[in-house]
């Protein structure tokens, strides 16, 4: 139940970011991604084969990104950098739409967690809370200024022109760094990616839910 719950959230998670990337840049007049098929809602359309594999096994997955021509897209880099904020926005969206049910009292906040057993009633509730927390995860992991992370492109379009250097360096470096941290968090387990993220993660689930993970 609870892989089927994380997989859920992610899908919707993953499909309304890559949208939230495409509809931007097609309204700032770039039609590269609108061209594509990428301006739809259509899970199937932002699906990376990889990360849907990856989604399926151990439920964590990614899209494929949405392409972007720079040359094209008004207002440049803070163009690029609006593009970019789109997708972390779109999950903040989505988590509070997750949040709604149990606000409006529809559902309420499994009093268990995680699930030790399988309860099919308690599915619809565990899929939201899932939905709240996966959305804020997605949206605070993605704003980290490190390439290929949307924060990095955010982070160029905002820096003044006499730290682009710095920046670009720092997005040169960020794939490394990146993979590097996750190596490390996965085989040593010192948790470092979510002391960056958690705190607001969990602030967030308090705002929308009223309960931390």
């Amino acid at each position: 139940m609870m892989m089927g719950a994380i997989a859920g959230a992610l899908l919707v998670g993953i499909t309304a970011h890559e949208f939230g990337h495409a509809l931007v840049a097609y309204r700032l007049g770039d039609m590269t991604a609108a061209l594509q098929g990428r301006l739809s809602l259509n899970p199937r359309a932002h699906l990376d084969p990889a990360g849907t594999m990856m989604l399926l096994l151990v439920g964590f997955g990614w899209g494929k990104p949405v392409p972007v021509n720079l040359a094209v897209l008004r207002y440049g880099r803070r163009g690029m950098a609006l593009v970019s904020v789109a997708g972390p926005l779109a999950n903040l969206f989505i988590a509070g739409l997750f949040a709604l049910p149990f606000q409006m009292g529809i559902l309420t906040i499994p009093a268990l967690w995680p699930p030790t057993s399988f309860d099919p009633s308690a599915l619809p509730a565990y899929m939201a809370t899932m939905g709240v927390v996966l959305n804020l995860v997605l949206a605070v992991f993605n704003l980290l200024p490190f390439a290929p992370l949307d924060g990095s492109n955010i982070l160029l379009g905002i820096a003044p022109r006499r730290l682009l250097p710095a920046v670009i360096r720092l997005q040169v470096m960020g794939p490394g760094l990146l993979i590097f941290v996750i190596l490390l968090d996965f085989t040593m387990g010192i948790g470092i990616l979510w002391r960056a993220i958690g705190p607001v993660v969990n602030w967030g689930t308090v705002a929308l839910l009223g309960w931390t993970i």
